[in-house]
């Protein structure tokens, strides 16, 4: 979001927190093209290279911000053998940089915004991350923090778990909510197929 603001006020523009919450979860181009509409008078592709380069020099990994949990959960699934598939909307080079950073290989498969030709919430990212990874989605779990996510998730036929953070999701009897990752582990995922 700090990258967006800095690049609508460079166009002479004002970008607020209710607008950046309108790109969360969405492709690269369509955050592009809602870019230019507040102003960014630059082509798409140029939009969506200086918001990637930008993010990814800005991270620090000695203060990344994992969310609560989301660290201690990706590491017992992986001692636990489940295969695991990062499907994000960020492009690759981001993608791979963040999950650099978890310390341990994370994920067998990384599925990127620039990876499939319908971004969500259609349903082919999360459709490509299970067969990344030699699965059904509908054998699957997808942890989600967007409402667009979780509706490609669904989509795809995948078990839905909404942790909200920056945007609100609303409810919806395709997801189970929880609040956190904190405390969760491998058998909380094993009990969603449990109680379906």
């Amino acid at each position: 979001m700090a990258a967006e603001t800095e690049l609508v006020a460079s166009f002479g523009g004002r970008w607020r927190h209710e607008d950046a919450l309108q790109l969360v979860g969405n492709g690269l181009p369509e955050s592009a093209r809602i870019l230019q509409q507040a102003g960014v008078r630059l082509p798409p592709s140029e939009i969506i290279g200086w918001l990637t380069e930008h993010v990814t020099a800005h991270l620090d990994p000695a203060s990344m911000p994992w969310r609560p949990g989301a660290r201690e959960l990706l590491a017992s699934l992986r001692e636990a053998g489940v295969p695991t598939a990062l499907v994000t909307m960020s492009y690759r080079s981001m993608a791979l940089h963040v999950a650099g950073q978890l310390g341990f290989t994370g994920f067998d498969a990384v599925i990127a915004g620039d990876d499939v030709a319908h971004a969500k919430p259609h349903p082919d990212p999360y459709l490509r991350g299970a067969a990344a990874i030699g699965l059904d989605a509908a054998d699957c779990v997808a942890l989600e923090d967007s409402a667009t996510g979780a509706t490609s998730a669904a989509a795809a036929g995948a078990r839905v778990v909404v942790v909200p953070f920056l945007a609100p999701i609303p409810d919806d009897p395709r997801w189970t909510r929880w609040d956190t990752l904190a405390g969760r582990g491998v058998a909380d995922l094993i009990a969603l197929e449990a109680a379906a």
